[in-house]
């Protein structure tokens, strides 16, 4: 309703000025206009103002003048004089021409499930929000499996997951596990780059509870006894205040990944986990249908 109401004076409306008005008319902070969807391809805003543009036009409510330039139609006017409680899915059902959006073109049952009359997100944020759900359920289990292996291989699991990343190249030995035969707390060591200019010393912790200060100082100190000045302290389980402020003060360059940091890089790297499915979403190219 409040987009409607916004070209309610017949004037030509393009997309900027529209997000400018509902903004304001929203009250909306920097940060709610910022909010992207977890694509990271699109604000929520935007989203949902693409969203209602679609459905408005197809239920004959308001044209498109020219690309990306809207007008309100006389339906239009016709609706806001009606001024319904609420201008849902439920109600646009009453224009046809919406009725046979929703049919994919027909006028017979849909075949695919029609959108909830109630629905407050957008379709795409339902996928992001499913996709979301099924990440943190991996990253759970993830984490359930990592815990239950041995520290040695957690170890040599740290240094694969970073050799994935892209540290080391293409060497055989860019990375490896040192362990107990290492010198005072280092379990592992990568190259920071495929020619080894500069190495990385690794600390990896197969803990239930939080690191505290005192074994990042520990950590610390096997670095300059090694005279290596970058190092990454993996757990599996998270850090005290104490150990982050810390690990941000000394001139070492030490960085902490705690468990879910580390189950959302073995996701994004391929690590311990396979593609289940794949689905590809499409939209629209304007610019195709764009006349000379």
């Amino acid at each position: 309703m409040p987009l409607l109401s916004a070209c309610e004076d017949g004037q030509e409306r393009d997309n900027q000025s529209l997000r400018g008005m509902l903004a304001k008319r929203f009250e909306l902070t920097e940060d709610e206009l910022t909010t992207r969807l977890p694509s990271g391809r699109q604000g929520v805003f935007d989203n949902r103002i693409a969203w209602a543009k679609g459905h408005l036009k197809q239920a004959g409510l308001i044209e498109i003048v020219r690309r990306g330039v809207y007008r309100i139609t006389a339906r239009g006017h016709e609706v806001l004089g009606e001024n319904p409680q609420t201008l849902n899915i439920k109600y646009l059902k009453r224009f046809p021409e919406y009725v046979a959006f929703l049919s994919g073109g027909k006028n017979d049952k849909p075949k695919l499930a029609e959108p909830v009359a109630s629905l407050t997100e957008t379709p795409d944020e339902l996928m992001a929000g499913g996709y979301k759900q099924l990440r943190e359920a991996l990253a759970a289990e993830l984490l359930g499996r990592i815990r239950a292996i041995s520290p040695s291989r957690f170890e040599e699991l740290v240094v694969e997951l970073l050799l994935k990343m892209g540290y080391g190249g293409t060497q055989e030995d860019a990375g490896r596990v040192v362990g107990k035969s290492g010198d005072g707390g280092i379990d592992g060591i990568v190259n920071e780059d495929r020619l080894g200019l500069d190495v990385i010393y690794i600390q990896a912790k197969r803990w239930e509870a939080d690191i505290g200060r005192p074994e990042i100082q520990k950590f610390v100190g096997a670095l300059a006894g090694n005279k290596a000045s970058k190092g990454i302290f993996i757990t599996t389980s998270g850090f005290t205040k104490g150990a982050i402020d810390y690990a941000s003060q000394v001139n070492h360059r030490v960085v902490l990944i705690d468990g879910p940091a580390l189950a959302e890089l073995m996701m994004d790297h391929d690590l311990g986990v396979s593609t289940k499915d794949v689905y590809t979403v499409k939209r629209l190219d304007s610019d195709y249908f764009e006349e000379d």
